[in-house]
């Protein structure tokens, strides 16, 4: 079992940044693949981007994000990361970080984060 904690949200104006956090339990943190995902109100959860596991991972996004947020992990913090620039209202959602262990997936309980001026 991992347990996935979500940390940093909060509102914010367009075009500012935010820095989310995800810590996760266990020991074999580096061999997670990491996801994060958002679910705005009203919409359907999709996916943000993933990091895969080792030592710095390699991240792609989803265009929507694509050049704006960028995902790393600290291995030694069992903590992945989700810096997020240039913010617009559309990026209003909850966030959520997602491990991938072998064939099973595990989700946090999510950070929400408001994009408004």
């Amino acid at each position: 079992q991992v347990q996935l904690v979500e940390s940093g949200g909060g509102l914010v104006q367009p075009g500012g940044s935010l820095r989310l956090s995800c810590v996760a339990s266990g020991s074999e943190f580096s061999t997670f693949a990491m996801g994060w995902h958002r679910q705005a109100p009203g919409k359907q959860r999709e996916m943000v981007g993933l990091i895969t596991s080792g030592s710095g991972g390699s991240a792609s996004y989803a265009d929507s994000v694509k050049g704006r947020f960028t995902i790393s992990r600290d291995n030694t913090k069992n903590t992945v990361y989700l810096q997020m620039n240039s913010l617009k209202h559309d990026d209003t959602a909850v966030y959520y970080c997602r491990a991938v262990v072998g064939q099973r997936h595990y989700w946090g309980q999510g950070t929400e984060v408001t994009v408004s001026s």
